[in-house]
């Protein structure tokens, strides 16, 4: 199988910065897209940031301009570099990747969570 290991999350004060790292361990081919997703309390699940393998990016209106991903493919590993936080930006940071895996299937795994707080 696929696991996702998410880190970085903690608490900062707005205005300041936060690095996620997520990587990908396990029966892996290739993995195609990868992406960051978040869940603030009573609201659903949402697109941050999302990078290809070829390092086409796509962001989230609210984070553009503030946020940066990036992705290492040697280490199956993606990032997201967040600056200008604001209270907002408070919520769990999923990391997602659709992976090829060995036993030649397809599928989207999730990492646990990492809870970023930002506070005002």
């Amino acid at each position: 199988q696929v696991q996702l290991v998410e880190s970085g999350g903690g608490l900062v004060q707005a205005g300041g910065s936060l690095r996620l790292s997520c990587a990908a361990s396990g029966s892996i081919f290739s993995i195609n897209a990868m992406g960051w997703y978040r869940q603030a309390p009573g609201k659903q699940r949402e697109l941050v940031a999302a990078i290809t393998s070829g390092g086409n990016t796509n962001y989230a209106d609210s984070v553009k301009g503030r946020f940066t991903i990036s992705r290492a493919n040697a280490k199956n590993t993606v990032y997201l570099q967040m600056t200008s936080l604001k209270p907002e930006d408070t919520a769990v940071y999923y990391c997602n990747a659709v992976v090829a895996t060995l036993a030649s299937s397809r599928g989207n795994y999730w990492g646990q969570g990492t809870q970023v707080t930002v506070s005002s």
